[in-house]
């Protein structure tokens, strides 16, 4: 059994392998044997140190994986030994072995493989509390997100697409474009040589979007406020390109916005909420109308290369690590 632990807060440097036993289980807990790791923008906050740590050093990062369960406590009567399992919860993932609290996991059905569950468990979830409960998008409305060609923007895409919206989305490059439009976006735009939000005004006949998903930050929150139309909302649920720290609250004023920064875990700590949620994953996902098509695989030993792709925007789609 071994994990991959960054020592401090740092760069990919801080990242090392080491051993470990388990400790013992507890009444309400499982035992689940990882098959497969996803990685995602969080687990790069939290190394370089821009989420707090739960401890001062040797952090297990890593917020969803699916396994199979390996041992069940005294207490758990909803899941029992070789029952394929995935979750989403924040650090201690990077790990060949993983205990959790039984009502933070939730069964994969059959249809749907580990390296699926494991690709879509954080990023599927938190495109349900965007487009359900952030912001409920409808048939009827126009929507901008950034980071289209990315595990949750692809995602996105197909979802809002079951859902009738007009989805207009960012990438930077065509390639990345041509990505998001085939996973559901009807309009994009390479920002690596388009203005985006001149791009929207022409788009949307100056009246501008519904509602901003912004998972970058500093170098899009400003115009993606300009990008709305009066009573806009944003979402902002990210920051990979730097904290936007330039917002005052009269900013809201100019078009009477609305504002949020929601957080997957404030969701996911209610267990009706991620059934629920989870039960409509797993079946947009069943029946095809969400393919994950795009998984880039590393080994749990390479995540320091994971780290790196996706910090210099060379991946698309999600990415998992595999044991």
């Amino acid at each position: 059994m071994y994990s991959i632990i960054a020592t401090q807060p740092g760069g990919i440097s801080v990242l090392q392998k080491k051993e470990f036993e388990l400790s013992e289980i507890l009444p309400n807990q499982v035992l689940i044997k990882n098959h497969s790791i996803g990685v995602n923008f969080i687990d790069i906050y939290f190394r370089k140190g821009l989420y707090p740590w739960p401890q001062e050093n040797n952090l297990v990062l890593g917020s969803e994986g699916a396994g199979i369960i390996e041992a069940v406590g005294d207490d758990v009567v909803n899941l029992r030994v070789g029952d394929r399992v995935a979750y989403a919860q924040a650090n201690n993932a990077y790990a060949t072995h993983r205990i959790l609290d039984a009502n933070l996991v939730v069964r994969i059905p059959d249809a749907i493989s580990c390296d699926q569950a494991a690709a879509a468990m954080l990023k599927g979830l938190t495109v349900r509390y965007l487009l359900k409960d952030s912001f409920e998008v409808k048939n009827h409305h126009t929507v901008l997100f950034h980071a289209a060609a990315g595990g949750v923007g692809l995602i996105a895409g197909q979802w809002m697409r079951v859902l009738g919206a007009k989805a207009i989305g960012t990438a930077g490059s065509d390639d990345k474009c041509n990505l998001a439009k085939q996973h559901g976006y009807e309009e994009t735009i390479n920002y690596s040589n388009e203005d985006f939000l001149e791009k929207i005004q022409d788009l949307t006949n100056q009246l501008g979007v519904d509602v901003v998903y912004d998972s970058v930050g500093k170098d899009t929150m400003f115009n993606s406020f300009k990008a709305l139309k009066r009573h806009g909302t944003i979402v902002s649920f990210g920051q990979s390109s730097g904290a936007y720290t330039d917002l005052q609250m009269t900013d809201l004023a100019f078009g009477s916005f609305h504002l949020t920064r929601p957080i997957l875990f404030h969701f996911y700590a209610n267990r009706n909420w991620l059934e629920n949620a989870s039960a409509e994953l797993f079946e947009l996902i069943s029946s095809e109308k969400i393919k994950l098509d795009q998984i880039t695989k590393y080994p749990l030993d390479n995540v320091a290369q994971a780290h790196t792709d996706i910090e210099n925007r060379k991946t698309t789609g999600s990415v998992i690590l595999e044991i």
